[in-house]
Formats: C-alpha cells, sequence, structure tokens
C-alpha cells in the first residue's frame, strides 16, 4: 500500500487534488472540472498498472461475513468501518483493470449525459434555470434594481439604520427576482456602498449588509440554487428510499412509506419561502439594534433628496397602509371560514369515486409489516387492516356499478348547489384586490377626488350584492359575465382613475412593477397553478416587458402597449377560469366559443407586446447583452453539470462513493451524519463554489442523508442555507470577492472580513434554530400541498 493507506484513500487524495490544481489554474472552471476528472484517471490508470495501488476489500465468502449475515446483518451494512476486524483481500484498484473501467464508463457517461443533461426527465426543470437567469439578468441591466436602492433609502433613511436596511429589503427583493448572487452583490455593491459611506456609515457595516443581503439569491425562491440543487435531491430521494424499502422487506417505497418518494422543485421553493424571509428579518433586526447601540456609526438620514410624502401624518398612513389593508383581508378570510365565499363548482363526476382507502398496504410479507408497524405504529397498521377487511367483505364495485344515473347526477348536483358559498372565490379574490388598490390610493392621494374611488367601492358592493341576490353556481358563465357587468365597469372606472394617482407615488412606482412580477411568478408556483419552468417562462416574459416599458418612459414614449399586453395576460387567465376553452369536446356551447374567440385575441395582443418589449430592448442595446449574459450563465451551468458527471464516474470507477458511503453509514446515527456532512459542505464551500458542491459532492452523499427518516424538503433547505453561509465566510467566500471587486479603495478587506462575521454567525444561529425547530421549513409545503 502506497504511504500505508488504501488504495481507494489514495484515489480520492488524487482526484481532490487534482480537482484543486484544475481550479486553481485559472482555466474555467467547467473545462477544469472535466480536466481534472481525465488528469485523475490517468494518474490511477498509471499507478493501478504499475501495482502499486492495491485495495483491500472484505472477503464475503468467509465464515465472519458469513455468520453477520445468519445473525440478521444486511450485505448493504457490512463494511470494514463497522467490522474492522474481518478477513480481508488484496485486489486491484481497478477491478478487472482500467481498460474494462474506462470502458463501461465511457457507456455510462453517455446514458448518464443523456438522462440527466440533454433528453431525461430533469431536463424540463433545468429549463427553469435558463428562464429565471433571463429574468434575473433583465432586472439588473434595466436599472430596475437601482431605482429600487435609490427608493427604499428614501424611505427607511430616516430610520436608524435605515440604509442598511434598505438593502436587505432591496437584497429580498433583487433574491426573489433574479437568484443571482454574484450579480447581487456587484449592482448593491456599486450602488449602494458609496452612498452609505458618504452619509457616515461604518465601513464594517456597509459591507457586512451587502454581502450578506446579496447571497439571499441563495435560498428566497425562485433560487436557481434551489432548481439544481431541487432537481438532483428528487433522483437521489427517490432512489434512496427505494433501497431502503428492499433492506427492509418491502417491494416498494410507497409500500413501506404510505406515500410516494417525491421530492419537486415547487415543493422546495414552498419550503424555502419562510427561512428565506426570516433570515432577511434577522439581517434587518441586526442592522437596527447595530445602529441603536452605535448611532454614529449607522446615523439615520433626514433630508434624501426627491423623497415625498402624503403629507397626512403617522395615524393617516396607518390607518390606510396598515389597519384598512388589514382590515380586508381579514373580512375576506371571514367569509371563507364560515362558508359564505368559495369554490362553486358544482362539477358531477359520472362514476363514483371508489371511497376510502387504507394509507398503507396490508398485503405485504411479514418481515415488510414488521418495519411497517416500526416505522408507522400498531394503531395506524391495525386501522389500515381493519378498512382493508371492510373493503374486502363488501367487494370492489366495477366501474360499472359505480356509473351514476341521470337522476343521481341531477340529485347529487343539486345538492351541491344548495351546499355551495354565495360568493365565488374567483369574484372575491378580484374584488380584495380592487379593494386594496382604492384604499391605497387614499392613502397615497388623500387631497385628490375621492368620487372614483366611491363609485369603485360601490362597484364591489353591487357585484357581491348580484352575486348573492341573483347569481347561483347553475348559472352559465355567460350569465354571470352579463349579470356582473354593471357593477365590474363601475369598479373598472374606479381603477382607471386609480392608477394614475398610485403611479405618482415615487415608492409604489418602483416597487409595485417588480413586486406584482415576483408575486405573479412566486404565486403560481406556490399556488399548484403550474411547475416551476412554466413560471419561469413566465417571469422571463413579464422582465422584458417591464425593462421594455421603463426604457419607453426614459425615452419620453408612450408605454401604452406593454400596459395593455399585461392586461391581456389578465384578460386570458380570467376567461381561463371561468369558461371551458376545449374545443375538441362533443358539444361546445356558444358562450365558450366567444371565450376561446376572446382568449385567442388576448393571446396575439400579448405576444405581439412581448415582440414589441423585445424590439425596444434591442434598439436600446439592452437585449444584446442581455442575451449574451444569459447564454454565457446558462451555459456555464450546463458545462460544470457535463464536467461533475465526469468527476463522479472516475469515483464510481474504482469504488471512491461506496468507500465514503460506507464511511457514513458506520455512524449508525442519521444526525451524526447529517452533522457531519453539514460541516464538510461548510468548509468546502470555501474553495468550490455551489455548482461543483451541488453536482460533484451531493451525489456522493446524497444516497445516504436521503435514505433515513428526514424530511427530504428539511435536509435541502438546510444544504441550500449552508452553501450560503460558506459564501459569506472568510477568508475565502465568494460573495467577498465579488463585493472586494467593487468597493473602493477605502475599504479593505479587513473591513470586509470584520464586516461579515456578525452576519455568519446570524446565519449559524438560524441553521441551529431551523435544527430545533423544522416545523419552520415543512409547515408551509404542507399547508400548500406538495
Amino acid at each position: 500500500m502506497l504511504f500505508g493507506l488504501d488504495g481507494v484513500e489514495v484515489g480520492l487524495i488524487i482526484i481532490f487534488a487534482s480537482l484543486f490544481v484544475g481550479i486553481m489554474s485559472g482555466f474555467p472552471v467547467a473545462f477544469a472540472i472535466g480536466g481534472a476528472a481525465v488528469m485523475a484517471f490517468g494518474i490511477l490508470a498509471a499507478l493501478d498498472s504499475s501495482g502499486v495501488l492495491v485495495h483491500a476489500a472484505i472477503d464475503m465468502n468467509s465464515d465472519s461475513v458469513q455468520n453477520l449475515v445468519n445473525n440478521g446483518v444486511a450485505r448493504d451494512h457490512i463494511s470494514l468501518f463497522r467490522y474492522p476486524d474481518l478477513p480481508t483481500i488484496t485486489q486491484p484498484l481497478f477491478e478487472g483493470g482500467w481498460e474494462l473501467a474506462l470502458d463501461r464508463k465511457l457507456s455510462f457517461i453517455v446514458n448518464r449525459m443523456n438522462e440527466r443533461v440533454f433528453a431525461g426527465q430533469s431536463i424540463e426543470t433545468l429549463l427553469a434555470v435558463l428562464m429565471f437567469v433571463l429574468m434575473g439578468v433583465t432586472l439588473e441591466r434595466s436599472k430596475i434594481a437601482e431605482d429600487l436602492l435609490t427608493t427604499m433609502a428614501r424611505v427607511f433613511g430616516p430610520l436608524p439604520g435605515g440604509l442598511a436596511v434598505s438593502v436587505v429589503i432591496v437584497g429580498a427583493f433583487l433574491a426573489a427576482s433574479t437568484g443571482i448572487v454574484g450579480a447581487t452583490v456587484v449592482t448593491m455593491g456599486l450602488l449602494s456602498l458609496p452612498t452609505m459611506l458618504r452619509n457616515g456609515y461604518s465601513p464594517e457595516l456597509a459591507t457586512g449588509v451587502i454581502a450578506a443581503s446579496g447571497t439571499l439569491g441563495q435560498i428566497i425562491p425562485p433560487s436557481i440554487v434551489i432548481v439544481l440543487l431541487g432537481t438532483l435531491a428528487g433522483d437521489l430521494y427517490a432512489a434512496a428510499q427505494e433501497q431502503r424499502a428492499h433492506l427492509v422487506g418491502c417491494s416498494d417505497a410507497l409500500t413501506y412509506l404510505g406515500h410516494a418518494a417525491v421530492l419537486s422543485v415547487g415543493t422546495l421553493f414552498k419550503a424555502a419561502l419562510l427561512p428565506g424571509i426570516f433570515l432577511a428579518f434577522l439581517y434587518g433586526l441586526y442592522a437596527f439594534v447595530y445602529a441603536i447601540f452605535r448611532p454614529k456609526k449607522a446615523p439615520p438620514i433626514t433630508a434624501l433628496e426627491g423623497a415625498t410624502g402624503h403629507g397626512q401624518g403617522r395615524m393617516h398612513g396607518l390607518t390606510w397602509f396598515l389597519g384598512v389593508p388589514v382590515g380586508i383581508i381579514l373580512f375576506a378570510v371571514a367569509l371563507t371560514s364560515f362558508n359564505i365565499s368559495g369554490s362553486q363548482d358544482i362539477t358531477v363526476k359520472s362514476v363514483a369515486e371508489i371511497g376510502e382507502q387504507p394509507e398503507l398496504r396490508t398485503n405485504v410479507s411479514e418481515q415488510c409489516q414488521a418495519a411497517m408497524i416500526e416505522k408507522h405504529g400498531q394503531e395506524m397498521w391495525d386501522t389500515a387492516v381493519a378498512l382493508r377487511a371492510e373493503l374486502d367483505a363488501a367487494g370492489v364495485a366495477t366501474q360499472a356499478e359505480r356509473e351514476r344515473t341521470p337522476e343521481e347526477i341531477a340529485q347529487i348536483r343539486a345538492q351541491k348547489i344548495v351546499d355551495a358559498p354565495v360568493i365565488g372565490s374567483g369574484l372575491m379574490f378580484l374584488m380584495v384586490l380592487a379593494a386594496l388598490t382604492f384604499s391605497t390610493t387614499h392613502g397615497v392621494a388623500p387631497f385628490e377626488d375621492k368620487k372614483p374611488l366611491i363609485i369603485g367601492a360601490v362597484g364591489i358592493l353591487g357585484a357581491f350584492l348580484v352575486d348573492i341576490l341573483f347569481l347561483t353556481p347553475a348559472n352559465t358563465p355567460g350569465f354571470k359575465f352579463l349579470a356582473l357587468a354593471p357593477p365590474i365597469l363601475l369598479v373598472l372606472y374606479g381603477l382607471r382613475k386609480a392608477g394614475p394617482r398610485l403611479a405618482r407615488n415615487e415608492v409604489l412606482r418602483v416597487v409595485f412593477p417588480p413586486l406584482v412580477l415576483i408575486v405573479a411568478v412566486l404565486g403560481s408556483i406556490l399556488g399548484g397553478i403550474t411547475n416551476p419552468t412554466p413560471a419561469a417562462g413566465l417571469g422571463a416574459a413579464g422582465a422584458i416587458m417591464l425593462a421594455a416599458y421603463r426604457k419607453l418612459k426614459d425615452e419620453h414614449k408612450s408605454g401604452k402597449i406593454i400596459i395593455n399586453s399585461s392586461f391581456a395576460l389578465v384578460i386570458m387567465i380570467l376567461i381561463g377560469i371561468n369558461f371551458d376553452l376545449r374545443t375538441g369536446i362533443e358539444e361546445v356551447h356558444w358562450q365558450n366559443i366567444i371565450a376561446v374567440i376572446l382568449a385567442q385575441a388576448a393571446y396575439i395582443y400579448a405576444f405581439t407586446g412581448l415582440i414589441f418589449a423585445c424590439i425596444v430592448l434591442w434598439r436600446n442595446t439592452v437585449l444584446s447583452p442581455v442575451v449574451q449574459e444569459t447564454a454565457k450563465v446558462t451555459s456555464m451551468v450546463f458545462a460544470i453539470l457535463i464536467g461533475s458527471q465526469m468527476l463522479n464516474l472516475v469515483i464510481i470507477s474504482f469504488g471512491g462513493e461506496s468507500y465514503i458511503q460506507d464511511f457514513l453509514k458506520s455512524f449508525d446515527d442519521e444526525t451524526k451524519v447529517f452533522l457531519i456532512v453539514m460541516m464538510v459542505l461548510f468548509f468546502l464551500g470555501f474553495v468550490l463554489d455551489f455548482l461543483e458542491i451541488i453536482y460533484i459532492v451531493i451525489p456522493i452523499v446524497g444516497p445516504v442523508i436521503y435514505g433515513g427518516t428526514m424530511d427530504p424538503s428539511w435536509v435541502t433547505i438546510m444544504i441550500a442555507i449552508n452553501l450560503q453561509t460558506s459564501f459569506l465566510t472568510p477568508p475565502f467566500g465568494f460573495a467577498l470577492f465579488y463585493l472586494r471587486g467593487v468597493a473602493p479603495p477605502s475599504v479593505t478587506t479587513g473591513h470586509i472580513y470584520r464586516g461579515v462575521i456578525p452576519f455568519v454567525l446570524i446565519q449559524v444561529a438560524a441553521l441551529g434554530f431551523l435544527w430545533v425547530f423544522p416545523s419552520v421549513v415543512t409547515i408551509v409545503p404542507h399547508l400548500l400541498g406538495n
């Protein structure tokens, strides 16, 4: 053995040394990873051929191993880490020679590339990366981030540490709209750092809050990190749980777990929402508290140029910006809670449902039964057995037997009409948005004519009265549309007058458009309307239209086409919600034909507006840099993915992956294992980017950490926050280098290092908090559904 080390251990050292040399060489990371794989395999092949590297493997045919198997120890749990006294046999590092390993891995790598990069199930989700990058780069290049920083500074400047708080808020905004850490840190460093220093802010606080806020893009959805990590984690979790089920004697993970072993990117977005907001809150709270105890290092700014206000005092603001909106929302929630408002769907299926089914499968082997009772408890198992016995005694009804007669369908439908809420959920949602708009308009423009707002409010009440008194769920969509048209027109009149007043308010004019875009993207994902890829496409299109509108305003030109295109999208959504747009069914009602025509017209107009927006950006030399930067970032991601797969296959070829996994499994405590993995990821984050860690390290340790009882969404979010922490930690944190590159000469590296230490401690404390209270991560997916 070389230096007294096993051949596998030497092989792992050579691989990571080659990777380190490749990254430090200055070559692009994507090529350095692939080159490190080729170089490491060449070195290992040469040492293996010369007989220098040998591997001490367990003699699986020995009596000692057989005794362990007879005592109930699974063969997968037998390793030298658990049983160091087992007899071993010496064999070459590459079993069958490096030529055979190369031949096998070449075919394997082609299949792996096809599966994970080009045509596999995950390719659709990976397309979301392209769209989110396009969305983020477009918002960055259109100077929307600059407007946000300037406006937030004017709003929060008078508070202690107000500029720092504004940086945190904008960092959260940019994280939710771009998800690109480097771009966010550089943008805020260029725009806000000189302003903070000029107003007497401590260089430590200024640099620390900028670096920390810039890394929020790692965790706040829609995060590219979560998209990439979730795509990989979903496959690892499914495979690990299948293996876990087989080890306990069950046929598959669905049988053993009682549910499918599925982890989607949408679920991870929901899981990351509260932790991301929680981190941003902690950053802002630290800046505020720091300014209270050290006011000279974070002074309030009392007179920022361009600050605007409504001139009605604090009580007016609290009433119309907080009290009335909260009251409107609580009123809507109360109506929904008492079933006054809700879904009015009265659809009745022609075939009855099978009925309640047991939560657990009971037709399993004795070994699987024992494992399921240990996992789920005797009570849950007994309930499943009893329900299964009742169903078997009653017999399984065929589809013909479950077919409902027209009389039964009519009776069930009539009962649904009686039980349905009197106000539809769609109308409630739209009217709540209108009411919030009117209250906000009066808050920002209290001296303007109130008649349009009163007319709009009357329209809201009229819509509710028409729905309660004259409409039932049995009415056709066309009749509902005609009946609600008069009050809706009053509401639209009020909105038309409210829009220009809101646009005159600087804060709303700057914050509202990106906020709507963020809500549209995240709302469509969190609400279960669509998956991340179409939502990312919506975000990219919205960012292009938003940037084009801003450019038109800079040129003092009309942006009506962009605004009308946005309304066309809203019209498409409303028509799709209220009408059946299918044209291939047997009977298509005339009103549905009209809805299809209107939806098609709205689509054509919206698409035309998007093309017009692209022309505007191209004419202003914005579109070309955006496309080039998007292609550059996306190509880098996929090139790193390909190179990391090559490196992983080299590690697999000589048993390095199994060696690491056996080491982790030897602890027999998934908590200890996860802590070890988190520590390793933390230190690797000093020298490796998150892309390399996701695609090189996670596939190796994933089968272990995702193969236990811990919630996979919690595991993934903890990993994401851990990587975010390593971005900040001196001396190698990537965010620190991004900030160092744009900081003025007066700000030293020491200032940056000292400034981020409190935020690193906040990150560690947040990790500890989520460790103790994992429900902070899991509660949103449980409430919204997976």
